[in-house]
């Protein structure tokens, strides 16, 4: 759950998007992933990582064709008390396999795993990634408010079908679209020192088939999805699960 720095009126709690209950027909990964040696690259040490071009731009156009298609519901701009604004088009699935797929068939699973360096950050042992699959679409007007991202207890189905006590540790979030799709703004902001001032802002910059890893929890750190002013910003969000 992301929740707000500032706390907000009390007043009745909006509809919130119900998750789906069948899962979709993902399209398969084609060209095979990985396509290229996948590296970890930090922008904010110990708390924000990148892969570039873990989706070749291809296969983020069959993507964002296939995910048009789905139920999208436009989440509430006026959020429960306590929740920060968020202004989006959203899909909602629990779905261990296709979290599974991204994982193990994408060359994540290998990267952050014989990455001997990179063991100390993600908070214990990685299991895998949380079922629950997040579809964002953020079109002109749109944006995210300042916010932390919660840590969440979670089960992840093990190699031999069994359900396994994990809690996601880092926020996972895979861009569809960038600048060069027409997608203008959307950019995600940290702010290292949970002050919102513009000096202090480190801002992403959207890149088609990029992967984004953010520590959330008692360690996140406040952030935002900016305003889309053009085209649209389409994200697949997970997150990264530890043994508990």
């Amino acid at each position: 759950m992301a929740k707000d720095k500032r706390s907000k009126a009390p007043g009745p709690p909006p509809p919130t998007p119900r998750p789906a209950t069948v899962a979709p027909s993902w399209p398969a990964f084609k060209p095979p992933l990985p396509v290229i040696d996948l590296t970890v690259e930090s922008l904010v040490q110990d708390k924000v990582v990148v892969l570039r071009s873990f989706f070749p731009r291809s296969l983020c156009r069959d993507y964002v064709s296939f995910l048009r298609d789905l139920p999208l519901t436009t989440t509430p701009g006026k959020p429960k008390r306590g929740d920060a604004v968020r202004v989006n088009d959203r899909f909602q699935i629990d779905d261990a396999r296709f979290a599974d797929r991204l994982w193990s068939e994408t060359g994540l699973k290998e990267v952050l795993l014989n990455g001997r360096e990179l063991a100390h950050l993600w908070g214990g042992q990685i299991v895998g990634l949380n079922p629950n699959i997040r579809v964002y679409r953020y079109r002109p007007g749109q944006f995210f408010d300042a916010h932390y991202d919660d840590s969440n207890n979670v089960s992840i189905k093990t190699e031999t079908g069994e359900q396994s006590p994990a809690r996601t540790t880092w926020t996972l979030l895979l861009y569809l679209t960038s600048p060069a799709d027409g997608c203008i703004g959307g950019e995600t902001v940290f702010y290292p020192h949970d002050r919102r001032t513009p000096k202090e802002a480190i801002a992403v910059s959207l890149e088609s088939g990029m992967l984004l890893l953010h520590k959330h929890g008692h360690d996140c750190m406040l952030h935002e999805g900016r305003e889309v002013t053009g085209g649209e910003k389409w994200v697949i969000r997970t997150d990264l699960c530890v043994k508990r």
